[in-house]
């Protein structure tokens, strides 16, 4: 199974002791704000589906010294499966990386029979998560550790892009942003796994890889491995992206490309690609590229074709070999800084024109 992003957790009884609208004080749980901070810790995601008054709640959270540490809570009257279906649509997360937690055993039921791949837990098992193979991560990079605040950061972001009176490019342009491509180092490995780990939608391959793969990749004369990060004026939106490209005689050929879907909105997926389409150009060779047709990463293919690669291979069974002959390169958008590798050019950054 797959590992878990987000947990959805009820209120009474589950967060804490006691229904909040009844007489009586409520209790927070023993051992449960120390569960939360730790599966913060580890990037893990937490969210509220709860039948309560939002206001009251919120407030008795913040009481407890936990408010901060919930993204999108859904605190209302309605079903609990539509409370998950919308809280996954704002993570952008998929429906299988999601757990929820409820002391009664009709709402556990009621989110399942709608949505059939969140895995449910009864409160008082909730100790168990700790230890649970689906919330441990194999490493805890800074990314994890920043994760949520990624995410409160995004939300900053998106009450200023509501507000803004203009152009999407004079918004974009507005959030001076800063993208910036590195060769990977060894301290980039954890967070290159975990991409490969937990990146779908915006995936040519679909393909994993360990540590020890990405490390050989990376000390090898036949192969290119980039990873790249992008900031604007509220933060770091942490490492986005990574492309691993074998050097052949003939052509270049990229064998994973991914882009985090945290960034989608940013129109910043081509910078990458554009970046290695120069790269191979100036080799004078050609660009090829794997990908593997999935039902989630349509978008990537518009991508490629969007930059000029035709087929050149295709086994009628989803794997797909792209070719490029780098005769027309889009240039950067002019509202990002690209900050390129040292030995790219004399000057670290560059902007488009």
């Amino acid at each position: 199974m797959k590992e878990v992003k987000c947990i959805v957790w009820d209120l009474d009884n589950t967060i804490w002791e006691g229904v909040l609208t009844e007489p009586g004080e409520v209790k927070l749980r023993s051992g449960m704000a120390e569960a939360i901070k730790e599966l913060d810790r580890r990037g893990i995601l937490h969210s509220i589906a709860s039948k309560n008054n939002l206001d009251d709640a919120m407030a008795q959270l913040k009481a407890f010294g936990i408010s901060e540490y919930f993204l999108f809570p859904e605190v209302h009257w309605d079903v609990k499966s539509g409370s998950v279906s919308r809280i996954k649509e704002n993570l952008n997360i998929g429906m299988d990386t999601i757990v929820f937690v409820d002391d009664q055993a009709f709402e556990r039921d009621e989110v399942s029979s709608v949505n059939a791949e969140v895995e449910t837990f009864d409160a008082l098992d909730f100790h168990a998560l700790l230890d649970n193979p689906r919330l441990m991560p194999r490493f805890i990079t800074e990314d994890s550790g920043r994760r949520r605040l990624m995410y409160q950061e995004e939300i900053v972001r998106k009450k200023e892009e509501e507000v803004y009176k203009g152009p999407q490019e004079g918004f974009l342009a507005s959030l001076n942003m800063e993208f910036s491509i590195s060769e990977a180092k060894e301290e980039d490995l954890q967070r290159a796994v975990e991409l490969t780990e937990r990146t779908n939608q915006l995936n040519a391959t679909g393909r994993t890889y360990s540590y020890e793969e990405l490390q050989s990749f990376m000390t090898s004369e036949d192969h290119r491995l980039y990873i790249c990060e992008l900031t604007d004026k509220y933060g770091s939106y942490g490492k986005i992206g990574l492309a691993l490209i074998e050097i052949a005689d003939s052509y270049w050929h990229l064998k994973m490309m991914l882009m985090s879907c945290r960034v989608l909105s940013r129109s910043v997926g081509t910078v990458l690609m554009t970046y290695i389409m120069n790269q191979a150009k100036a080799d004078d060779k050609k660009l090829r590229a794997d990908f593997k047709q999935t039902d989630r990463n349509k978008m990537m293919y518009v991508t490629y074709r969007f930059s000029n690669f035709s087929e050149y291979e295709n086994d009628g069974q989803g794997n797909i070999v792209f070719e490029n002959d780098l005769t027309q390169i889009q240039p950067f958008p002019h509202y990002i800084k690209v900050n390129l590798p040292e030995d790219v050019c004399a000057e670290s950054s560059v902007a488009a024109e």
